[in-house]
């Protein structure tokens, strides 16, 4: 029996349940199509690349079974065991297509490189055996295959194979310029992605969106803003992730004007059910303080992930409603999503300014045995910061010793948040005690030793201040200049005072 050229990959992909799936399977076998077992091929890529992980079991059983395999069928598996996060059977699915004589192609090595990163940083030998078998077969100038191994050398930490890559590749198209743009990014490099982005005599939405994505993981959301403008200028539709990383630059540049457009240019496209957009979205309109815009889009978002969950509670906390980022986190937990680290650094920030001690202390106790959440570092500092805002200066010189390994474990954030506390309810006896720790330790950090001199000075002790301001003028300590950025007629400006003293 014969069948029209793509009927079964139509059908197959319309199946949406097992039974389904399943019935269709006996409809091949007992119709016993030509070319059988070949005619299982569309069932196969269906069910294996689904995100029904019952569906690509089924594809797995279906493989397993075959005594007849082409190269459709393994590469099929190779990306069904890349999607299902199994890399290691991705590679083994590969040998055995070796081993059993089956032809490779140029489809074979793109999933397969993908699943070579997915094994790093453990081991890079993989993929540099892959990277010889791909020379031996003669794929080497193939567009996707040579941008699959740029990203493999990058996220290696090995831009520079990536670049001899790249450059040796005589059709330099626009998805090797912009794997090339996308690996100096990630290495955080954006001087040399720019070069590359540059000369790229094509671009596209991804070549923006990996450009401008270089510059928000090194925070320069200035920049940002400025090649989001020359991307319209140029006439490129932006996607998510462009929008994702411009509304990342506008919560932090407090460009509300810009955030209010790529929301309204969202809603055009009706690109609002994408759920990290729709976090961005929450995130900006949070720290423009907009917090009941925040609401009404975090709660048009239909499956709450816990990214979503952390964005308003930590939206709300900022915005000083610590009774709200409570009461989220009680929904989150109420919803099935579990909180993480993030959660609960969000909800501990939101007793700490609202000075709720019992309960953000109540919570810390939680967070292991009640949630799972082993506490870190960043949960200790915002209990220091929690204590030392309410007053209790002992007390929180006490948790740094008992939970933090003491002042010499801890960092800048930890002595300024304590040492700040002292001067504020004029602590002078654990300020004194604790200036003295940081001295034996050598410590040289500009603001501790500012907090310390006003301390001193505040509390009338001028040789102990005169001192300190001696010891910052012999180290040459000169404190960070502050910044202030503002938005008029939807610029950004920034304007920095460098300080003429220490005070």
């Amino acid at each position: 029996m014969t069948v029209k050229k793509g009927f079964l990959t139509t059908v197959a992909q319309k199946c949406n349940t097992l039974i389904k799936l399943k019935q269709l399977h006996a409809h091949i076998l007992r119709c016993r199509y030509n070319h059988a077992p070949y005619a299982l091929a569309p069932l196969l890529s269906a069910a294996a690349t689904s995100s029904d992980a019952s569906f690509f079991l089924y594809a797995r059983s279906i493989f397993r079974h075959l005594t007849h395999r082409n190269t459709f069928m393994y590469n099929t598996m190779i990306r069904g065991y890349l999607q299902a996060r199994l890399p290691l059977l991705a590679v083994s699915c590969y040998l055995s297509m070796l081993q059993n004589g089956v032809a490779v192609n140029n489809y074979t090595f793109p999933p397969l490189v993908k699943a070579c990163i997915a094994l790093l940083p453990s081991s890079n030998v993989v993929g540099r055996l892959v990277h010889g078998h791909v020379v031996m077969f003669g794929f080497r100038d193939d567009p996707y295959v040579v941008s699959a191994f740029i990203e493999f050398y990058s996220v290696s930490r090995e831009v520079e194979h990536a670049r001899v890559l790249f450059d040796k590749t005589t059709k330099k198209d626009v998805v090797l310029g912009t794997a090339m743009v996308d690996g100096y990014g990630k290495m955080g490099n954006v001087e040399k992605a720019r070069e590359v982005f540059e000369k790229m005599p094509n671009r596209n939405a991804v070549s923006w969106s990996a450009m401008i994505a270089a510059y928000s993981r090194v925070s320069d959301f200035k920049e940002v803003l400025a090649l989001f403008a020359e991307m319209q200028k140029e006439g490129t539709k932006p996607n998510d992730s462009v929008l994702v990383s411009v509304l990342t630059a506008c919560a932090h540049l407090g460009a509300f004007a810009q955030g209010l457009w790529v929301h309204s240019y969202a809603k055009r496209f009706q690109l609002e059910s994408n759920p990290i957009l729709a976090t961005a979205l929450v995130d900006m309109y949070s720290k423009c303080g907009c917090v009941e815009s925040a609401l009404s889009v975090f709660q048009s978002i239909a499956d709450k992930d816990a990214g979503a969950w952390n964005a308003m509670i930590c939206g709300v906390a900022l915005n000083g409603d610590a009774e709200k980022s409570l009461e989220l986190f009680y929904q989150m937990a109420a919803s099935g999503t579990k909180p993480n680290e993030t959660t609960f650094v969000a909800v501990l920030t939101g007793c700490t300014h609202a000075k709720m001690v019992q309960q953000g202390l109540w919570l810390f106790e939680e967070m292991s045995s009640s949630y799972g959440v082993v506490p870190k570092r960043e949960h200790c500092a915002c209990v220091v910061d929690l204590l030392s805002r309410a007053g209790m200066v002992e007390e929180a010189e006490k948790f740094i010793e008992e939970n933090m390994g003491g002042l010499a474990a801890s960092d800048a954030n930890v002595w300024g948040a304590l040492l700040n506390a002292c001067r504020i309810h004029k602590n002078i006896r654990v300020g004194n005690r604790v200036w003295k720790k940081l001295l034996d330790m050598g410590i040289s950090d500009c603001g501790t030793h500012v907090l310390t001199y006003n301390i001193y000075r505040e509390a009338g002790r001028d040789a102990d201040a005169k001192q300190v301001r001696s010891r910052i003028e012999e180290i040459g300590m000169r404190k960070k200049p502050g910044c202030s950025i503002i938005e008029v007629d939807n610029e950004v400006e920034e304007f920095l005072a460098e300080p003429s003293n220490q005070r």
